[in-house]
This record gives C-alpha cells, structure tokens and sequence, in this order.
C-alpha cells in the first residue's frame, strides 16, 4: 500500500499472506491520516500468484534426464529484456511442476497486460553452464486466462529448430494454476458532496481576448480562473458520486438580446446547468467566454440563492453543497448576499469565494465569518459557511502553477469537514452505521 502524490511515494505497509487459496480475507488494518483538502493517491499494486508445469522436455543430463527451471524476462520499451524472475530447480525429470510463486504484475509487465513475457527454459548444472532447453512468449493477458488449452506453450530451441528438419519442439509448458488480484477499494460516500462552480463574468476582468485579461486564454498555461476552478475541483470532485456539476456565470449580457444574467448556466441549457466532470466545466467556461459580453455588476445572492433552493429540499444529512465562486472585484449587492448567506446557513451548504487579480478584497472579509458571524436584519448566521482567499496569497513565486494550485486547494477546502459536522450537529443528525462486510465492495479478482 503506498501513498503517491507530487512528494516521493511511502509504503505504509504490507498484507499479511493467505496461504493456498484464491478467496483471500485480508485482516491486517492500515491506519492512515486523511486530509480532505489534499489530493492523496494510494496504489493498490496487482498481485499474480502462478504455478506451471512442464511435459516431454529434452534430456540434456548424460546420466539423468533434465533438472529445468524457468526464467522469466519483462520486455522493456527499447526491445530488450530484463529478467524479473527466476523459478527453483526441479531435479531429475522431464515433466516438471514448479512451487507456485508470486510475482507484482508491475515487475512483470510494468502493467502493461500486453506487453511481451519472454520465457526461457534451462537445465541445470552445478558448474552455472546452464544448459538452454528452449524459450517461449507469452503475455499477462494470455496468463490471467488461467489453465485452458491457449495456456499451452511450446518450448522452442532456436537452433534446434534451424538445423532439424523434423524438429516440432523441445516441450511444452502450461499453466498449471493462476491467481490473480488486485484491491480496489472506494471510501462510502454516506454524504454525497454536491459540487456547484460559479464565475465572474463582469468587465471589470478585461476583454478576454487581450493578454491582460484575468479570462485571457493563454494557449500555454491557465488564466486564475480556470486555475482556482481546477485546483478546487479536481479534488472535491472525488467525493461527487456522478461527476455532473451546474456551472454559472453572473454578470454577463447574453444573446441574442443583451439581457443581463446573475446565474446563467455555462452549458447554455437553461434546463441543464450541468457540466460532465471538471473538464467540462472548463470548456463550457472557455465556450462561455466567446459567447457572452462581459459586463456587471457583481452580484453574489442570485448563484447562492439558486445553489439554497437545492440544498433546501435535502436537509436528512444524506448530501451537502459546496458552492465555489470566483471573482475579481467587489461585490456590488453587499446586502441582498449578506441575507442568502444567513438563510444558506440553515442549510447543508458551504461557500468558497477564491479572489483572482490585484483588487482590494477588504469587504470580502465580512462575509467570512471567522471572527463575527455575518448577520442580515438582526439575525446572525447560525454558522460560519463562507471562506474566501485571494488567490496571489497562493501564487508560487517561481512561476509553478501546479503548486500553486496544491496550496490554494488545501486551504480554502480544510474548513468544509468542519462546516459539514456543524450541519450535522445542528440538525442532531447521527453518523451512520459503518458499511457492514457485505456491504462493502468486492475485491476485484482476476482468476
């Protein structure tokens, strides 16, 4: 089990081993931190276990028949070779069967299911003059399918072959037994995250054709927008089940009228604002961008309004919303937000305000109520649900855009476990039983 991400790779630890079946119920517990507002990656490395047997080798022992072991070669990318495995020797006989042996499938065939197996076969002798019997290919692929009548391969002596006229083969070697499998394990979303984006479409950005635009589409790197839109949701992504998130602008005029919208679906159907994946969400952002006018003002409480009315009709703990709007300037209803983020407190909802460009963002912080809740008309937010940054606080000073992107994420995401549980427990709403052993995913098992 190891833990991958831009920092060098960890081994957290090893399974125990399940001696002679092909069911294996793994007991041994790994106990790792999490941190939600990180994207941590942990490999499950695929594990083959094989057993192969051998029939009519030749005799290469003067007083003897033949003491044969295998050697296993992975091919690599320039067309040679490397040997990955090496089986013990079975003395004095023509129709060996090797122990079984476990072998990772990277070591094998770095993954790669087709990618070339060769395998040699040789006798051997105490001086280390091994004697070549013979070779075959194969691959992991054509080894998965188990013992079967395409798992029979002849064993083939190069010279042998060039010199006898009558030569058929030096023996056959077949797979006696395969296992395989790899672990593939999903956390239970019992709160499902819905993953809402909405972007500033006012001209106080630039014209987006111009290289001093915050919507300048640089062919070469990502203007802050779309920065802030994938460093966020390439990892709260992972917790949306089916991938589909409403995307909106606000301050745009739209065709073909000129009408101004504070909610308008980037996908351009009214009746789907939903974009497949974060990738979507950034075309149809780009797509936006060559549609619209840019123009104002900067109004927040129509998106976090529309964002309420969904969360308001699922208040059982089952989903929560995450709401992330960026912009470039000050915000022009002050009042009317002020209200839909006391009402949007009373609901299962969180709002992420990521600042792009040079403007002074000094009355943001009223709405970040870190300090003192933010209240409308004498009522106070029962929680604390917005957090905003200025996205030049997270630039990396070198230019490095995937780092920067790592630290805007990890910060404005770390307080969104605690604003779910505040819900939660506002709403005297219980942690769900534990998945059950049957409940939990299958291994996925290759046999």
């Amino acid at each position: 089990l190891l833990n991958g991400s831009v920092y060098p790779k960890i081994i957290f630890g090893r399974t125990e081993v399940i001696d002679n079946t092909l069911n294996p119920n793994f007991v041994r517990k790994f106990f790792l931190d999490f941190f939600f507002e990180e994207k941590q990656n942990l490999r499950f490395d695929d594990i083959a276990t094989m057993q192969l047997c051998a029939n009519k080798l030749d005799k290469k022992d003067f007083f003897g028949k033949s003491d044969p072991f295998l050697v296993f070669y992975r091919s690599n990318e320039d067309g040679t070779f490397t040997i990955c495995h090496k089986t013990e020797v079975v003395k004095n006989t023509l129709n060996p069967v090797w122990q079984p042996f476990t072998i990772a499938v990277r070591a094998l065939c770095n993954g790669d299911y087709d990618r070339t197996v060769k395998v040699d076969v040789y006798d051997w002798d105490r001086d280390g003059s091994h004697d070549f019997i013979g070779e075959f290919t194969t691959s992991y692929r054509d080894f998965s399918r188990g013992q079967n009548q395409f798992n029979v391969y002849e064993v083939l002596n190069p010279k042998k072959k060039g010199k006898k006229k009558k030569y058929t083969n030096s023996g056959t070697v077949s797979t006696f037994l395969i296992s395989a499998f790899y672990l593939f394990y999903v956390l239970p979303n019992r709160t499902q995250l819905n993953f809402t984006v909405a972007i500033d479409f006012t001209a106080s950005n630039g014209n987006p054709s111009q290289p001093t635009s915050l919507h300048y589409m640089n062919p070469y790197q990502m203007n802050a927008y779309a920065m802030a839109l994938k460093a966020v949701g390439e990892i709260i992504q992972d917790y949306d089940s089916d991938k589909l998130f409403p995307a909106y602008g606000f301050g745009a005029k739209l065709p073909p009228d000129g009408k101004i919208s504070h909610a308008f679906p980037l996908s351009g159907d009214n009746e789907n604002p939903n974009c497949v994946g974060i990738e979507g969400v950034l075309e149809a952002y780009f797509q936006s961008l060559r549609t619209v006018q840019l123009y104002g003002p900067t109004n927040f409480s129509p998106v976090i309004n529309q964002v309420a009315r969904s969360a308001q009709d699922v208040t059982d703990g089952s989903q929560y919303f995450v709401l992330l709007m960026i912009t470039d300037g000050v915000i022009s209803d002050m009042v009317q937000t002020k209200e839909a983020v006391v009402n949007a407190a009373a609901l299962p909802m969180s709002i992420i305000i990521v600042g792009v460009g040079p403007a002074k963002f000094d009355a943001m912080e009223e709405l970040d109520g870190d300090e003192v809740r933010v209240s409308s008309r004498g009522r106070f937010a029962e929680r604390d649900i917005v957090q905003f940054v200025p996205f030049r606080d997270y630039m990396d000073q070198s230019g490095n855009q995937v780092l920067s992107m790592a630290r805007l994420a990890k910060d404005v995401l770390a307080e969104i476990p605690e604003q779910l549980l505040g819900f939660m427990k506002t709403r005297g709403i219980e942690p769900r039983p534990a998945l059950s052993s049957s409940e939990l995913p299958e291994l996925h098992r290759l046999i």
